[in-house]
């Protein structure tokens, strides 16, 4: 299990000091003189107050009460002065329990609010505002601009609004954020790679959205990375709520020279429509417009990304993988040979065709998994590499309460693949070191208030449960069910969201399907691992006591072995028990409710050497692997 961006930033996080940092000015580039955006307002129109701070400090409680229900752009693009220049209408709620009497809305410190409205029955009415910049590691500068709507009537809990915004501004390459905490330039260069460039490369623009660059408008709290998970916490909350939150886009961009092919928004592509300005001019003066339109449709697990890319996609013969990349086809012969190690597999848990193509961009840096897209140096990328995105083309977008299985799988899929090329012990060591991290992402039942929240797998939201808990919870199943068992199981689940895609919405419809499919009642294991966070188990091996067999007809002397194990944890155990002997083994599986304990029976042919219950299979608060060596002479 490839290690995920979220870890490896938290990683880096906690190893570099925290850096305070005095909010500053980032003065804006003015638009040139006539160029229309959508139906920005005219040149000569009095700009807004700007840059003035609000009379009374925002909280994060007021940036917490705000959320996007959906959103709706009209981003213009002119890449050669790596500007971008943007209309858009969001619908925000109060989530929380006060009426509101400012509104934040952030986005990068590089671009600045032009004008914003409400949009209501009665027509279009200017809000008051201003803007300053705050810092906050939510955009790759280390800082944000955000603007402080004043509606004339408070915002009531629960009720919503329609906002029309004008901004415009320069996004360039900008590793400041790691930079001003230490990091070395390449370094942070490698990591904070999105920028809006004229190039040619395989993406000409490359936007992360938020944690990354705030493109478009957010409403959030402040985050620095010094303070411990905080930034990565509040990425994953915004993953979480944007699967249901429609958007839509439309994308113009105005070009110099060779036109772009496509764009990508959110992991899909649509080619972008080209109309040059004059056929009479050499290619690299030649000028014009190329637009592309998403409807609306909902974000998904991801926060909004979108690419600008120079080459045309091309697609494998099983249309499997489509590839971005200068080096086209000869790209995508190396990438088919690893991606042929991996299907295989997927065919055989997830059906015979992918839903649609993993979409491949060569792009240099940091790589960046989202989903079925996936972005890196095309020579770093291997069959390892490669699962999550293909396990992703295999599926079909899911409701909120079965995004456990989404994002799970991808993880489950790759400790397959481990465990087919590089043996079980190796994808049980994965598991022990996604178990340490596990464990430090459940919350303490002793915890106060305001401290790690419970998250059931419905429910979640952090990549700690989302990927890791989840990838556990589907091995765990494939260990009390057996392969074929659950993989027929698991096919059969799959099947019928097929054919009702609503199902997908009941919590419950995995584990009666999976029943229904098995035979076996699994309430008991759904109950304390999936429908509630009941935290982990914590086993103990209380005895191990092996009596003497003597040699039976057809049997050769041995042990019957009482084995007692207690678990101190909150969560129900099924875990194997397994006496070894050299190459010689017996397992029998044993299940331990919270806070007691329970006994089998091993009945072993030789003389035991040593007892071990759970390999690693199941996560633990502490370890997760419990031996005893017998002290029987041979």
């Amino acid at each position: 299990m490839p290690p995920h961006f979220f870890f490896r930033a938290i990683l880096f996080a906690l190893a570099v000091p925290f850096t305070l940092r005095a909010p500053a000015q980032t003065p804006e580039t003015p638009p040139p003189a006539g160029r229309v955006v959508a139906s920005e307002p005219r040149s000569d129109q009095p700009a807004p107050p700007s840059d003035l701070l609000p009379s009374t400090p925002v909280t994060d409680a007021e940036r917490s009460a705000i959320q996007v229900s959906s959103l709706n752009l009209d981003l213009h693009l002119i890449p050669a002065e790596a500007r971008e220049e943007v209309h858009a209408t969001l619908t925000l709620r109060n989530v929380s329990s006060a009426p509101l009497s400012r509104i934040p809305l952030q986005i990068s410190s590089t671009l600045r609010w032009r004008t914003i409205s409400l949009v209501n029955a009665g027509g279009i009415e200017r809000v008051a505002f201003t803007q300053s910049p705050i810092a906050t590691d939510a955009d790759h500068t280390g800082y944000a601009q955000e603007a402080i709507l004043t509606p004339a009537i408070p915002l009531a809990p629960g009720a919503s609004l329609t906002v029309s915004a004008f901004y415009a501004g320069e996004i360039r390459q900008s590793s400041q954020r790691l930079e001003s905490l230490g990091a070395p330039h390449d370094q942070a260069s490698s990591s904070d790679w999105d920028a809006i460039t004229p190039t040619s490369d395989s993406a000409s623009t490359a936007l992360r959205g938020f944690g990354n660059v705030l493109w478009y408008p957010v409403a959030a709290p402040v985050a620095l990375l010094g303070e411990s998970n905080r930034l990565f916490d509040l990425i994953a909350r915004e993953r979480r709520q944007n699967v249901t939150v429609p958007m839509r886009l439309r994308v113009t961009v105005e070009y110099i020279g060779d036109p772009p092919d496509a764009v990508i928004a959110n992991g899909r592509m649509m080619p972008l429509t080209k109309v040059p300005d004059t056929e009479t001019l050499t290619i690299d003066e030649t000028h014009g417009i190329a637009s592309a339109e998403f409807p609306a449709a909902p974000i998904g697990a991801t926060v909004p990304s979108l690419f600008l890319t120079a080459q045309p996609a091309v697609t494998s013969a099983d249309q499997t993988l489509a590839l971005i990349s200068p080096r086209g086809a000869d790209g995508l012969d190396r990438l088919s040979k690893a991606a042929a190690e991996v299907k295989p597999l997927l065919v055989a848990w997830l059906g015979p065709t992918p839903i649609a193509p993993a979409l491949l961009l060569d792009h240099a840096g940091q790589t960046f998994d989202d989903g079925a897209l996936f972005a890196a140096p095309i020579g770093s990328i291997t069959a390892d590499t490669l699962v999550r995105p293909l396990t992703h083309a295999w599926l079909r977008a899911v409701a909120p309460a079965s995004l456990w299985i989404d994002q799970g799988l991808p993880e489950f899929m790759g400790l397959l693949l481990t465990e087919k090329q590089q043996g079980r012990e190796a994808a049980l060591a994965q598991l022990r070191h996604a178990s340490t991290l596990i464990a430090l992402a459940e919350p303490d039942p002793q915890a106060p208030v305001g401290a790690i929240k419970a998250q059931p797998l419905t429910e979640a939201w952090s990549d700690g449960m989302l990927h890791l808990k989840s990838a556990f919870v589907l091995w765990q199943l494939r260990e009390i069910l057996g392969e074929d068992a659950f993989r027929t199981a698991f096919l059969a689940y799959r099947k019928s969201i097929g054919l009702n895609p609503s199902l997908a919405a009941d919590p419950a419809a995995f584990e009666h399907s999976i029943e229904r499919t098995s035979g076996k009642d699994l309430a008991w294991f759904f109950k304390d691992w999936v429908y509630r966070d009941a935290g982990l188990p914590d086993l103990t091996i209380v005895q191990a006591t092996p009596r003497p067999l003597p040699a039976r007809p057809g049997k050769s002397a041995g042990f019957l072995i009482a084995v007692e194990v207690r678990n101190d944890g909150d969560a129900v155990a099924d875990v194997a028990a397994t006496v070894r002997s050299g190459t010689l083994s017996s397992s029998e599986r044993i299940r331990i409710a919270p806070h007691t304990s329970a006994s089998t029976r091993i009945l072993f042919e030789g003389n035991p050497d040593t007892l071990q219950v759970n390999d690693g299979s199941v996560p633990e608060v502490r370890t997760t692997t419990h031996t005893l060596a017998f002290p029987i002479a041979n």
